[in-house]
């Protein structure tokens, strides 16, 4: 019962705040046009079901090679992360290379 009343209030709230948002002017043109253009491109499509179909494997190739990317990407970070966590081994040993090739040995 708790979660019915939850979700209706949710739904209620929403439609409220969209209901005021429409009192400004600017708002309420902005929504009507580009509604406007969703049904246009909408029955556009729904006519030219072949072109919907061609802009959508365009837009998963596209998402393909950007998650691609975005991995290879991700693999070099982690490449450069453990050369990192090795540099200051490298630069202790460069340092103590060069420390006993300036430092003189003791003679006793």
């Amino acid at each position: 019962m708790g979660q019915s009343k939850l979700l209706v209030s949710i739904v209620a709230g929403a439609a409220i705040g969209a209901a005021l948002s429409m009192l400004d002017r600017t708002t309420r043109e902005k929504t009507i046009d580009t509604t406007k253009k969703m049904k246009e491109a909408v029955t556009y499509y729904a006519t030219n079901r072949e072109e919907l179909q061609v802009l959508v494997e365009e837009k998963v190739l596209a998402a393909k090679v950007l998650c691609d990317s975005v991995s290879d990407n991700v693999n070099t970070i982690a490449e450069k992360v453990e050369e990192f966590k090795e540099l200051p081994t490298t630069i202790q040993s460069m340092i103590d290379d060069t420390k006993s090739a300036f430092t003189l040995p003791h003679k006793e």
